[in-house]
């Protein structure tokens, strides 16, 4: 049989001399294969260009960025979902879903189907329970929910620095990222968003920055929201371990879930819990807001003693020491030296002196958290001859960095717009920490332990879960 390969047809020297009729002698006429194929993309580059736009199959996924303000660079990755014979979700922006179902990804939705902790591959994931699809179709479908997920992605960096010398594997995780979630959501089949903090801001779980990016692009209000009915189902409920050598429940990784939950106003359930209907296991939290409540009082813990003297803070970053100066050291007339302001311990020496000259009080707003530290202000004190006293700070670590967090995520709390200090800050006080004692040269030591010190719309910010 002749063969059909086009390559064949033109080496063949039997071939060749077989022309058609009318053929010149020499000419070969072009492949058939190659005339297919030409007229096949052909068809379909015309029937694309002439089809309306409108008419034209749309992507079920579309995939945006959103920035925590301004100047800063894209943080949040966003997925919107929306098969495209659905109908429900455009009856979803003339009837508005009040009740919302919140997830987190990894390990309440899906799991890794290697059984490694972190995938690699976009490919190996399954669902967490085989029950999971149908029960988010059925909140979406029969119990008029609107399904959103939360999950905090710190190994993504949207624009990563194209001087950075990091892996490319590091590099390539967003598109990976995107391939999974793509296959994620496509078998789901529910319009749904899926919101992704890639960065340590405003949007990271416990913060609700995603929540408010939620309410945003479904045009809700706070106040349209049915709180008593909404959840959010997330695997970081601070669980403790369950005690004896055989069992297999262990601790949670953080609490980050169910504080995102408390700070949003609706209730938490364990995957466990919503998806198995286990019974809720105990937890804890590191720190506990509830042992901090707002009071209404304004005791004043330091009384002026002397006619000019040197006040010496000691306490951690975040510790509460700014605002205790300016509520109750500054009405006093205590002049303020801080080395964030000044630089250095150095300066902050030399400005002290010039105000003792000057005949004023002075307030050292420093950590100054060892012995060599708090000497340096002991002898200035009596190059002097003023008293200098100790003001003790005695704020939990773990409080600081929540005041930190705070701080430098609401301007309106943040006067002097002060950036948020790494975990190392912290560490390193407590690392370097001694207790202060009237032995070192002071007048008195005075503990003050912590009380939130502002108004109740402030508290209300404070009160939230940040880290």
């Amino acid at each position: 049989m002749a063969p059909e390969n086009p390559l064949a047809l033109s080496s063949s020297p039997a071939r060749v001399k077989k022309r058609g009729a009318g053929e010149k002698d020499g000419s070969v006429s072009p492949p058939p294969l190659k005339r297919k194929a030409q007229a096949s993309i052909s068809r379909n580059a015309v029937a694309s260009f002439f089809t309306p736009v409108s008419q034209k199959a749309k992507e079920p996924i579309t995939w945006t960025e959103r920035s925590p303000d301004v100047d800063s660079p894209a943080t949040l990755l966003v997925a919107k979902y929306a098969p495209e014979q659905d109908t429900s979700a455009a009856r979803d922006h003339v009837v508005k879903r009040r009740k919302i179902a919140a997830f987190d990804l990894d390990s309440t939705l899906i799991t890794t189907a290697s059984g490694k902790r972190h995938a690699d591959d976009p490919a190996d994931w399954r669902w967490w329970h085989h029950s999971v699809p149908g029960r988010l179709q059925k909140l979406y479908y029969e119990e008029g929910y609107l399904v959103v997920i939360f999950t905090n992605q710190g190994g993504l960096t949207l624009h990563p620095d194209p001087k950075s010398k990091a892996p490319k594997t590091l590099k390539n995780r967003v598109p990976k990222f995107k391939q999974k979630c793509n296959a994620v959501l496509s078998q789901l089949g529910i319009p749904v968003t899926l919101y992704a903090a890639t960065g340590r801001d405003i949007y990271r779980k416990p913060r609700t920055g995603m929540w408010t990016e939620m309410k945003s692009d479904y045009d809700l209000l706070e106040s349209d929201i049915d709180h008593a009915s909404s959840i959010f189902v997330g695997d970081a409920g601070g669980r403790i371990a369950e005690p004896g050598a055989a069992s297999t429940l262990q601790k949670d990784f953080s609490c980050s879930d169910r504080n995102l939950a408390h700070n949003i106003g609706i209730r938490y359930q364990s995957p466990e819990e919503f998806f198995l209907g286990e019974t809720p296991r105990p937890f804890t939290r590191d720190l506990d807001l509830a042992n901090f409540p707002f009071l209404d009082e304004d005791d004043a813990p330091v009384m002026k003693t002397n006619d000019k003297d040197i006040i010496l803070f000691v306490g951690p970053p975040g510790a509460g020491k700014s605002t205790f100066y300016w509520k109750y050291l500054q009405p006093l007339g205590y002049e303020r030296v801080n080395q964030d302001i000044l630089k250095s311990k150095d300066k902050c020496l030399k400005v002290a002196a010039e105000l003792l000259k000057e005949g004023e009080s002075v307030v050292v707003d420093n950590t100054n958290p060892d012995l060599d530290t708090r000497s340096q202000w002991v002898a200035l004190a009596r190059e002097h001859k003023v008293p200098i006293r100790c003001v003790w700070f005695k704020t939990p670590l773990g409080l600081c960095e929540h005041n930190d967090a705070v701080r430098s995520l609401n301007k309106s709390l943040n006067p002097e717009a002060r950036q948020g200090l790494p975990k190392l800050a912290f560490n390193g006080f407590g690392s370097r920490f001694r207790e202060p004692k009237a032995a070192e040269g002071f007048q008195d030591v005075i503990p003050v332990d912590f009380k939130f010190k502002g108004t109740k719309e402030e508290y209300d910010i404070w009160c939230r879960y940040w880290l």
